[in-house]
């Protein structure tokens, strides 16, 4: 029996995020929403959006450039 792996069948270990960092990570990167119109949606300001998104980067990438 072979085994082939997809690119689109990868899931990334998101366990490591906050609860804040994982929502706005899931909705802008996976989701596609733009991070001014996720901050729309949820009452945050663009800014929190933006923060989160790159914190939850940093730790992804292992905490590169902190």
């Amino acid at each position: 029996m072979t085994y082939q792996s997809s690119l689109f069948e990868y899931e990334e270990d998101l366990s490591g995020l906050s609860d804040a960092q994982r929502e706005v990570y899931e909705a802008v990167v996976q989701d596609g929403y733009g991070m001014r119109e996720y901050a729309r949606k949820t009452g945050r300001s663009a800014g929190t959006v933006g923060n989160l998104l790159r914190r939850a980067r940093r730790r992804l990438d292992g905490g590169a450039g902190s």
